[in-house]
């Protein structure tokens, strides 16, 4: 996940205004409880964290990251939590640990999805939740789409990641899940909004290189990015002051 090794205040502006949102509903279709003992697996800046915090209680929850600056901004963001650095497929807990296991946005940036699910579902007991979901990039989520579409437009060869990323679909993740050897598996949708205060708040983050999305926005030279920047302004409809979008995510969630 190189394209996340950003400062957390970056990667805030780029995704965290949207994943806080999302990781409210995400924690309440799941249905944690107060009582339950549960990990957030790759938990970059912590907003799954603090929702799961909000639910069970701070010390009842752990999280991991691959990326030292996010685990440490998220150990700030929810002190009390057991906040590690290390990736999905070798979770550094032992068999059964906790009651559910969730991964916010993350399963489709794993090195090898099946080994990490595996290793949520290792560390969860027996009759335990392990969950996760992921942006519908093929059209739900309307920040990354419009920036996508309006990418190819320009350059066709771009890699638009409702293309070319794997498990953003319903289907996708049922037969992760389904695979790993998880019972009794469900996929539903979230969705969530954000507001931005104008065509500038919207089109910034993508200039911080963090994601696939600003990691092909530096790599333009100045005159493409304008033209790319132009593009997205285009889709999005011209827009003279703020603009609402929507965002969906697909959920899915098994038994160990």
């Amino acid at each position: 996940m190189s394209t996340f090794n950003a400062p957390p205040d970056a990667y805030e502006r780029y995704m965290g205004l949207w994943s806080r949102p999302l990781a409210r509903e995400f924690v309440d279709a799941v249905g944690i409880a107060p009582g339950q003992r549960v990990l957030d697996v790759g938990c970059g800046t912590g907003a799954l964290t603090t929702e799961l915090a909000r639910k069970v209680g701070a010390a009842n929850v752990a999280a991991v990251d691959p990326s030292e600056p996010f685990a440490t901004a998220c150990s700030a963001t929810v002190p009390g939590a057991d906040v590690r650095v290390g990736g999905a497929e070798t979770l550094p807990f032992a068999d059964g640990s906790f009651d559910a296991a969730l991964s916010q946005l993350v399963v489709n940036f794993m090195t090898d999805a099946h080994a990490g699910v595996a290793e949520m579902s290792r560390v969860v007991r027996q009759g335990g939740t392990v969950a996760a979901c992921t942006w519908d990039l093929r059209d739900g989520m309307t920040m990354l789409r419009v920036f996508w579409d309006a990418a190819v437009a320009i350059d066709p060869s771009a890699p638009h990641e409702g293309r070319t990323m794997p498990f953003c679909s319903r289907e996708e993740l049922d037969l992760l899940w389904r695979e790993v050897g998880l019972a009794d598996v469900e996929t539903g949708e979230l969705v969530v909004k954000r507001s931005y205060a104008s065509f500038d708040d919207f089109w910034e983050p993508f200039t911080f290189g963090v994601g696939p999305g600003g990691a092909y926005c530096v790599s333009l030279d100045p005159a493409a990015c304008e033209a790319l920047r132009e593009e997205c302004f285009r889709q999005l409809g011209s827009p003279a002051g703020p603009l609402d979008l929507t965002a969906r995510a697909w959920l899915v969630r098994g038994t160990a």
